[in-house]
């Protein structure tokens, strides 16, 4: 917990009798100097948080006396070393936040001595759970979150010894066993983020349905269904035959409205949308009346439309500069944003573009946006802690797709409650994203210098002019967390003259380093669960580090991540 940088010294390697070996939370980089194995009398290794690179050398192998390895939050890759399993003595295993990837090791089974933790969260892991990790009997934490496994948890139910466990944000499937019910309960989010995760509800034992739980209930499908039935091979082929009849129908269609099209001299080659999509819009907002607005800003006009039974669309409004219409850089960018996919970004399910504007269709949120949930609804709407942490644990995971995830990387620039959209789950959705880059776009002809973003929440760096960097969205994150903590906008009347909601959050903080005088009163209610207390005030105080002046002294969003994870793992863990 210094200031080191650089490498660390191939001469450490001299210290044969060293046991205990301690460099964590520096500023350390390069790979581990091979020359450590000489230090055969190791038993605790913590190089934890730092920049630290390349493979775990297999010279460490010699090793033999080790009980504790922290190699976490670095940037080691490769698979995950078969011979760790060599380390017999082995207690606890910390090699999260790292970029090792490939499957789990069967060999992994083979540490029984494992106790304190095995963490391999963060990484790129792919594949399933091995079968032998259900030989680890006396494993009390185990933390496989945020990677890219798939397929059944059924093995973690052999590991009777659990006490905490954390396998969100992966691809599992199937039923979560009986006896990690009681862990489910007791931390629901640990199992977000897994789609096809389910949950088995026997009416005759209603203990057996977790209280907290977001995850479905499992099918109650028949074991013993195999093959089709007559009737669904009738369905089928039946289904088939009238596909082939639309099919046909739907590319006389095409040819006749490609005909139209070129006829229009407003439309834009290759870039009209679904008519009939378009028809249903308009005739459902006639014809984009105002009547039917439900959000403006700074990326144009909302309107809500609902065009069939049970479809309700939102339709953004873009009105581009000039009459010169989007280039085809613009119309590729609009392409390439329609592309992406993550559960925490609004998904576009269409577009239609003109010379003068364009209209781009996506999916209605049932709760709104963030902002009407803690400023516009009146009575406001009680926000118990859980879904609070769930709205600013799910933003920061749409953020990091987004600046690291996304070829090429995308700057939101506008981050703030309004464009933050909830499901009827209220699990959050950003929207806007790339929408900054249409309008630099758009605007480039007719404005040198074009500022982006929204008042109070826009970094200091971009006040004046604009400095395009991750860490300004990390800013204007930090606004938005401390809004969903505070219940306060973001200039509140109430505050000083001149001061915005980081200046009065950092101000009495200092003050008198109290939590309960910030945050929402309702949220305050809450605080006789001394857990809960201490979950806010960790996260208020990500929040103050992401709001921090300097973009040097702010955490990346995968940093947020691992903190917001961190902050509601219980002391000792």
């Amino acid at each position: 917990m210094n200031k080191f940088t650089g490498l660390i010294p191939s001469e450490l390697g001299n210290l044969g009798k060293l046991q205990e070996f301690y460099l964590s939370d520096n500023n350390l980089e390069g790979p581990l100097p091979s020359q450590l194995s000489n230090c055969t009398n190791i038993n605790m290794f913590d190089v934890g948080f730092n920049f630290l690179n390349g493979s775990f050398p297999s010279s460490f192998r010699s090793w033999t006396r080790l009980s504790v390895l922290i190699l976490r939050e670095n940037h080691f890759a490769g698979g995950i070393p078969d011979f760790l399993s060599k380390f017999e003595m082995l207690t606890e295993l910390q090699l999260g936040g790292n970029l090792f990837g490939g499957e789990i090791p069967e060999s992994m089974g083979q540490l029984k001595n494992l106790i304190y933790g095995l963490n391999l969260s963060s990484n790129v892991l792919t594949g399933g759970i091995p079968s032998e990790l259900g030989m680890l009997q006396k494993l009390q934490r185990l933390d496989l979150s945020l990677n890219n496994l798939t397929g059944s948890i059924e093995v973690l139910g052999k590991l009777s010894s659990l006490i905490e466990v954390n396998i969100s944000y992966n691809f599992f499937d199937g039923a979560v066993p009986d006896k990690l019910v009681t862990l489910l309960n007791s931390s629901p989010s640990s199992f977000l983020g897994n789609p096809d995760l389910c949950v088995s509800c026997l009416s005759s034992d209603s203990s057996s349905c977790p209280e907290n739980s977001n995850l479905k209930p499992c099918g109650a499908k028949s074991a013993n269904q195999k093959g089709l039935s007559k009737v669904k091979i009738a369905m089928i082929a039946l289904g088939s035959s009238l596909f082939a009849v639309f099919l046909l129908l739907g590319l006389v269609y095409v040819v006749l409205f490609v005909r139209k099209s070129k006829q229009d001299h407003d439309m834009l080659p290759n870039q009209v949308s679904s008519s009939s999509l378009l028809d249903k819009v308009m005739e459902a907002t006639d014809n984009l009346d105002d009547q039917y607005i439900i959000g403006r800003g700074a990326h144009g006009v909302v309107y809500k439309a609902v065009v069939g039974p049970g479809e309700v669309l939102a339709v953004k409004k873009i009105v581009f500069a000039g009459d010169q219409g989007p280039s085809l850089s613009m119309t590729r960018e609009i392409e390439t944003i329609g592309k992406i996919r993550h559960r925490n970004l609004v998904r576009f399910r269409d577009r239609w573009l003109r010379k003068d504007y364009g209209l781009i269709f996506y999916n209605y949120m049932q709760n709104g946006s963030l902002y009407d949930i803690l400023h516009e609804m009146n009575p406001p709407p009680p926000l118990e802690w859980r879904v609070r942490y769930k709205i600013a644990l799910g933003i920061s995971h749409g953020l990091a797709y987004l600046h690291y995830d996304c070829d090429p990387v995308i700057l939101h620039q506008d981050i703030k409650p309004q464009n933050i959209l909830l499901d009827s789950d209220m699990e959050p959705h950003i929207s806007d994203f790339g929408i900054a880059k249409l309008l630099e776009q758009s605007y480039a002809s007719t404005h040198s210098t074009l500022i982006l973003g929204t008042v109070g929440y826009i970094a200091p760096e971009n006040a004046f002019t604009p400095f395009r960097s991750r860490k300004a969205d990390v800013y204007s994150y930090g606004v938005v967390l401390l809004e969903i903590i505070i219940r306060k906008k973001v200039l509140d009347p109430s505050f000083l003259e001149g001061t915005d909601i980081v200046g009065w959050v950092q101000s009495v903080w200092e003050e008198t380093g109290e939590i309960d005088s910030i945050v929402d009163s309702n949220l305050a209610e809450e605080f006789s669960n001394s857990d809960v207390k201490k979950q806010v005030t960790k996260v208020l105080l990500v929040a103050l580090r992401c709001a921090e002046k300097e973009p040097s002294k702010r955490p990346t969003m995968r940093d947020v991540i691992k903190l917001l994870l961190n902050a509601t793992k219980r002391s000792g863990s």
